[in-house]
């Protein structure tokens, strides 16, 4: 059941942190494209003005060189076709340069890589090219080819992109009254970026998931702790609770049956079994009470009414009533109050954590033991210590002797009576008035139990 729910948690969490990763690498993946082809765009449209531009036009009479060493034109041959200026005026770099900077060339396009332009009639045959670098017709013509033409209108620009031989190309297609201009510009590098961010996205992506599966696993063993000591508490109270009314009622059966064959005796002889009935309802009345007790007090944590009382008043009130039953059982009772001693909570439950302690100390104290009851002020605090004589209690059972229906020795336990609900309900009150209760102890020499409230 355990491992199930550890499952599911870790798969709600790795598909809710997957989408996050998700929509966060998408819209910095878009907000990256929209960037780049923004720069590119405007990349484009700077090369296709430098071509639009009077100044170009004139440096690009019909019939010289395009800085390829032709001008191509399609059925006119390179007399009809109009071509840039001269190669002896275009710089052989080839990133190309801008043409306002110290030294550059203010014939060459303004463009940072490498660029090219085709003309054409309306009908799509080329009629002028020009180029800063030496480019065969049959690759302008496969460009040309890759331009969308059914997108182009007949007045507004229109943009797109391409791979070719291993390049990627952007053009912008600029329509005239007599057919279209068309500039390409190289944006493999700006589509090696998108590349490379597609690449380094789902690196980081798996790498996270690899990383957030273990935390997820080991957050979720230790989100499930609690949730499995609850379970295995609950469990182990369930069946300590049915072994406690088990016998009870086993006991019950048994004397009931008694009384079943013996229906002519009279009430007088078989009254030993009817008292072992009763005796044994008393029994689970109290197990039931204390449940219901432990119960209410879960649930009434924050309707509890705490004001300040008196605690030396409180612990004598319990005290001396019980002197006589202590003095039957051969045990001496030594106490020491400190007058005057006020804490803040519910006297009444206060009572009864002195009296389950008084109470638990009396049983274990062993034969012609002795019992000692302080109350003292420790700092802002007051401590009440309950001591006794007797066998003690193991190191490995103190830290669970405040546990419901737990004992260190049942066969012991039960001899004494009581279910080990005591001191589980002098902790749950102790806890609810924000205070302490703890105990310590020596094997053979007895046991002390201490509660701190302020």
């Amino acid at each position: 059941m355990f491992k199930k729910l550890r499952n599911r948690f870790l798969i709600v969490n790795l598909v809710s942190i997957s989408i996050m990763m998700l929509v966060a690498f998408a819209t910095i993946y878009t907000i990256t494209y929209q960037n780049v082809q923004r720069e590119t765009n405007m990349e484009l449209y700077k090369v296709s003005d430098f071509y639009h531009s009077p100044y170009n036009s004139s440096k690009m009479p019909r019939g010289e060189d395009g800085g390829m060493g032709t001008g191509s034109g399609s059925g006119s041959g390179s007399n009809t076709g109009a071509s840039g200026p001269g190669s002896d005026s275009l710089p052989s770099n080839a990133m190309g340069g801008d043409n306002g900077g110290p030294g550059g060339d203010p014939n060459s396009p303004p463009a940072r890589s490498v660029s090219f332009m085709i003309k054409t009639d309306n009908q799509w045959q080329i009629t002028d090219t020009h180029s800063r670098f030496d480019m065969d017709e049959a690759f302008y013509t496969e460009a040309l080819q890759k331009v969308d033409r059914d997108k182009v209108g007949d007045s507004e620009r229109q943009t797109g992109q391409f791979a070719l031989d291993g390049t990627d190309w952007a053009y912008v297609v600029d329509p005239s009254g007599d057919g279209h201009m068309i500039v390409f510009i190289d944006v493999t590098a700006q589509q090696g970026i998108l590349t490379n961010l597609i690449y380094t996205f789902a690196i980081v992506g798996l790498v996270m998931l690899i990383v957030i599966y273990f935390l997820s696993r080991y957050f979720a063993n230790r989100s499930i702790a609690p949730v499995r000591e609850a379970f295995e508490k609950q469990k182990q109270f369930i069946g300590d609770a049915s072994h406690e009314l088990k016998t009870p009622l086993a006991i019950i059966n048994t004397n009931a049956d008694v009384l079943l064959a013996n229906q002519e005796d009279t009430i007088a002889n078989q009254a030993r079994w009817l008292h072992y009935i009763k005796s044994e309802t008393e029994r689970m009345t109290g197990l039931t009470n204390d449940l219901l007790y432990l119960t209410q007090m879960d649930d009434s944590r924050s309707t509890m009414i705490h004001a300040k009382f008196n605690m030396s008043d409180a612990v004598e009130s319990i005290i001396l009533p019980m002197e006589a039953v202590i003095f039957e059982k051969n045990i001496s009772l030594d106490y020491n109050i400190e007058p005057n001693l006020t804490v803040h909570g519910n006297s009444e439950q206060i009572k009864q954590v002195i009296l389950i302690l008084l109470d638990n100390a009396v049983k274990y104290s062993g034969p012609k033991g002795s019992v000692n009851v302080t109350l003292q002020r420790q700092n802002n605090d007051v401590m009440l210590a309950v001591s006794n004589t007797g066998e003690g209690i193991a190191p490995e059972h103190l830290d669970r002797i405040f546990d419901r229906f737990y004992r260190t020795d049942s066969s012991r336990a039960r001899k004494h009576g009581g279910h080990g609900l005591g001191l589980a309900i002098a902790r749950s009150i102790v806890d609810q008035h924000k205070g302490e209760v703890y105990a310590r102890s020596v094997v053979g020499e007895g046991a002390t139990f201490y509660v701190r409230l302020s």
